[in-house]
């Protein structure tokens, strides 16, 4: 059954507010985005769901890669990110991000954001599949944190930006294609609220929360993705999702981020027995891609029926690693773990999907007026594995570019006669969701994971069947619309592994484990 607005509403009768341009979500796209079209004129007014500083960007820890170094080039940045996108890159997105993330990225130091130095200057580290040492970082670990406060700054200062706190994008307001603005719910007092707007920009961040074990926020539930497809958006790549190889791994603690650069300055992966055991599976060990490190230490954990392996830093040295990695650290220090003397208990989490909506060059959608950028967006640039430490350069460099178009684009007229309504489903009668939730984790987690079969993946099919006998009801409450959304991209996240009879990247089944060379293509899914 297919549904179009989660929750009862005519908009004749809501309280309305116009503007050049709505941003959803608060994170390094939304806010660069926002900067960035507040510069051209535009008045913006940006909604987050929570508050603006709870996003995957200030959660980002490794850094932000740029090709600033002398012995590096975008070209080498270039062929980086396709051999980590194994196959499936737009070359052409590609090469606009790493040719224009250099400037970008010498924009955020104008800008205010204290990248570390060393004596030759910026400090750069090496992570996983690059070939140079081009990634920047913050305060040791802290970079995404480090981004978003310089551009909070300047977003705050600027009087052409309005920033909604709790203010949860229910629905976008579409017709014939074209999309004139959002329904939203004002979290403080409850009440619908119709945004009508020039333009309107995604940038809502992941899909962690579909997983049992996450390194995303609570906030990362698929919203954005969920909304653009009930509106008619097309959705690219759904199947390709990236699960970072080394989570905290604690029975008390968190699915805390264990940074990429910890293995880029020398960290080792060991097993139960402390033999270390990337060298068997890739050549650049440590350093291979994401998902080739993950699906190693997945099999490790298998073999070895634990759950967990081990981050062994001993090789950094004490005063570097609590240098570098202070947050880490300290985090690790709060559970009993001394990291320069014991190994971390490490295991792979649900970090970041590659697909989402379908955009083109400029940030358009396949939706009029609809424009989509950071993790909720797929340009094809990260293929079917993200390089690291390439989100929050995609971010900059297609929110600038979103800006930009908005602005070429002049003052399209709002329309006032147009009006959108669903006033008679029933009202959903559980109460808040939280059981189903565990239930949506649990099936993704064990069926539609790090590994996948066809039996496991048509269980997975029949279970969001089944569930969809809820799209009968609206919902009432913010919980019960992430759930909402959440089984909506967990279903296309399915349909999507189910159609792609290979493994590539983000996306490997036990019954087909070798990419085919006939799928080197790319899944697109509409309502």
């Amino acid at each position: 059954m297919k549904r179009r607005y989660l929750v009862n509403f005519d908009t004749r009768k809501l309280p309305e507010r116009q503007t050049d341009c709505l941003i959803i979500g608060g994170g390094v796209a939304g806010l660069f985005t926002a900067w960035h079209a507040a510069r051209a004129g535009a008045k913006v007014i940006m909604i987050t769901k929570h508050e603006l500083t709870e996003s995957n960007s200030q959660k980002a820890q490794g850094g932000i890669a740029a090709a600033l170094a002398a012995d590096d080039s975008p070209q080498l940045h270039f062929q980086d990110t396709l051999t980590a996108g194994a196959g499936l890159c737009d070359e052409e997105a590609v090469q606009i991000l790493v040719n224009e993330g250099r400037e970008q990225v010498k924009l955020l130091l104008k800008l205010g954001v204290e990248f570390d130095h060393d004596q030759n200057g910026l400090s750069m580290t090496r992570e996983g599949c690059h070939s140079r040492r081009r990634v920047l970082h913050a305060h040791g670990d802290a970079t995404g944190a480090e981004i978003v406060r310089a551009l909070h700054q300047q977003v705050r200062a600027d009087r052409n930006i309005e920033i909604l706190e709790s203010r949860y994008a229910v629905d976008l307001l579409v017709e014939d294609q074209c999309c004139y603005g959002a329904l939203v719910l004002n979290q403080v007092t409850g009440q619908y609220e119709v945004f009508r707007s020039h333009a309107v920009v995604l940038a809502t961040g992941g899909a962690g929360q579909l997983y049992r074990h996450t390194t995303n926020p609570g906030v990362a539930t698929a919203d954005g993705i969920a909304l653009a497809y009930r509106a008619g958006a097309e959705i690219m790549d759904a199947e390709f999702i990236q699960f970072h190889p080394t989570a905290l791994a604690l029975a008390n603690a968190p699915s805390f981020l264990i940074s990429e650069a910890v293995r880029g300055e020398g960290g080792l992966l060991l097993d139960h027995k402390g033999r270390r055991f990337m060298p068997e599976y890739h050549e650049l060990a440590e350093l291979a891609p994401r998902d080739v490190v993950a699906r190693a230490i997945h099999r490790e954990m298998v073999n070895a029926a634990s759950d967990q392996v081990y981050l062994d830093l001993s090789p950094i040295g004490r005063h570097h690693i609590e240098k570098r990695f202070p947050n880490i650290t300290a985090t690790c220090a709060h559970y009993g773990l001394d990291i320069a003397k014991q190994p971390i208990p490490v295991a792979p989490a649900a970090h970041y999907m590659m697909g989402g909506v379908k955009i083109n060059l400029l940030g358009e959608t396949s939706i009029e007026r609809l424009y989509c950028c950071g993790e909720a967006s797929c340009s094809g640039v990260h293929g079917a594995n993200r390089l690291a430490s390439n989100s929050l350069l995609e971010g900059l460099v297609f929110g600038a570019r979103i800006a930009r178009q908005i602005a070429a684009s002049g003052q399209l007229p709002l329309e006032q006669t147009i009006h959108w309504q669903q006033e008679h489903l029933p009202v959903l009668a559980f109460a808040d969701g939280l059981e189903l939730r565990v239930k949506i984790q649990q099936v993704m987690s064990d069926q539609v994971g790090l590994t996948r079969t066809a039996a496991g993946l048509t269980a997975a099919a029949d279970f969001f069947a089944d569930q969809s006998r809820i799209k009968r009801y609206a919902a009432v409450h913010t919980t019960q619309m992430e759930v909402f959304n959440m089984l909506e991209a967990g279903s296309l996240i399915c349909s999507a592994a189910t159609m792609r009879t290979e493994s590539r990247g983000g996306h490997f089944r036990l019954d087909y484990p070798e990419p085919v060379l006939s799928w080197q293509k790319h899944i697109l899914q509409k309502c």
